[in-house]
C-alpha cells in the first residue's frame, strides 16, 4: 500500500497508439448476463456492458505519430496528423486502426469520426469511426492539450485494450468518477478477477505508460491472452520455474498492484490511485488508473 500524493503533469506532445484489429468475442454464458443488465448497450461486434471492452491493440504500434490533440475531427488535425491517416501503405492502415480505438474511448455512441482516403489504386475508402465508451465527447469541439486529467485517462483507456496477441478480448474497465467505466451487478458477476491497472501520459513531453498485475490472476490472464499487466512470458527455467516476461511494447511493467497502487474501492475493486514512477518515486502518484478485469476459469 502506498500513501497519497502529490499529482505530476505533463503536457503537449502526443505520440499514437496503433491497432491490430477491433472485433469481439463474448465468452460463452457471458452473453446472457449481460443481457440482464440494465447498463449493457448493444455495440455492433457485441455485448458492450459499460466499460465492457472489446481490446486487440498491437504493443509494437506503441510509438510515437503525428496526431496532434486538437479537435478530435478531421478538420481539426493538424497536415501530419490528416496525412497518418490518409496514407495508403501499412503505416496509414495502423494510424487508422489506432484512431478507430481513440474514438471508441472518448466519444460517445451518438458521436462518429468521418474522414476519407486514397488508397495507391485510386480507390476512395471512406472511414466512420464511432465512439463507445465516451470519456471525451466535447473532444470533437476543441483539443486536450491543456487538460492532463483526459490525457491521462485516454491512455489508460488505450494501455487497458492493448494485447501482446493481436486479438480481441472482453475485459472489464473500471474507472471512478466516469459512469461509461462503472460496473453493474452483472458485469462484476462475469468478470470477478482483477488482472491489473494501466496508466500514463502518452500526449506529454515525455510520453510512459505503467502497467500492474495481480499474481494470483496472472496465469488466468495469460490462459484468455491478456498479457500486458504482467507481461508476456518468454521462457521459464526448467530447474525453478522462474519466468522471464517481456512488456507489450512501450508499457513499463510496475509489478504487482498491491505494491505500487492503493485504496481498491469495496464494491467494484477498481484502484483508486498508483505510484507514477514507482522506480523514481514512492510518494508522486496518479489517479487516472483503469483497472482490469477478466473472467474466472
Amino acid at each position: 500500500m502506498i500513501p497519497c500524493c502529490t499529482r505530476t503533469v505533463a503536457l503537449l506532445a502526443v505520440p499514437l497508439l496503433t491497432a491490430a484489429c477491433i472485433g469481439a468475442e463474448v465468452e460463452e454464458g457471458s452473453e446472457e448476463l449481460i443481457q440482464g443488465d440494465e447498463s449493457a448497450v448493444l455495440a455492433g461486434n457485441g455485448f458492450l456492458a459499460n466499460a465492457l471492452s472489446p481490446n486487440a491493440l498491437s504493443p509494437n504500434a506503441l510509438s510515437p505519430n503525428a496526431l496532434s490533440p486538437n479537435a478530435l475531427s478531421p478538420n481539426a488535425l493538424s497536415p501530419n496528423a490528416l496525412a497518418a491517416i490518409q496514407d495508403p501503405g501499412p503505416s496509414g492502415t495502423l494510424s487508422r486502426e489506432l484512431v478507430r480505438y481513440i474514438v471508441s474511448c472518448a466519444l460517445s455512441r451518438d458521436q462518429v469520426f468521418s474522414f476519407s482516403w486514397t488508397d495507391g489504386t485510386g480507390v476512395v475508402h471512406a472511414e466512420t469511426f464511432r465512439g463507445e465508451l465516451g470519456i471525451v465527447p466535447w473532444w470533437i469541439y476543441g483539443g486536450i492539450s491543456n487538460d492532463v486529467y483526459y490525457q491521462k485517462l485516454l491512455t489508460a483507456c488505450l494501455a487497458a485494450r492493448t494485447n501482446w496477441y493481436g486479438v480481441s478480448v472482453m475485459v472489464s474497465l473500471r474507472f471512478s468518477g466516469e459512469p461509461a467505466l462503472g460496473a453493474g451487478p452483472a458485469e462484476l458477476s462475469v468478470y470477478p478477477l482483477r488482472e491489473g491497472a494501466f496508466w500514463g501520459n502518452l500526449f506529454g513531453l515525455t510520453p510512459f505508460v505503467r502497467a500492474c498485475h495481480t499474481p494470483a490472476n496472472a496465469a488466468r490472464a495469460r490462459d484468455v491472452l491478456r498479457d500486458c499487466a504482467a507481461g508476456h512470458v518468454v521462457s521459464v527455467d526448467p530447474d525453478t520455474g522462474a519466468e522471464t516476461v517481456e512488456p507489450c511494447g512501450a508499457i513499463t511493467l510496475a509489478g504487482d498492484c498491491e505494491e505500487v497502487c492503493t485504496w481498491a474501492d469495496v464494491e467494484t475493486g477498481y484502484y483508486r490511485g498508483c505510484l507514477e514512477d514507482p522506480a523514481s518515486s514512492p510518494w508522486i502518484r496518479t489517479d487516472q488508473v483503469i483497472t482490469s478485469f477478466i473472467t474466472a476459469p
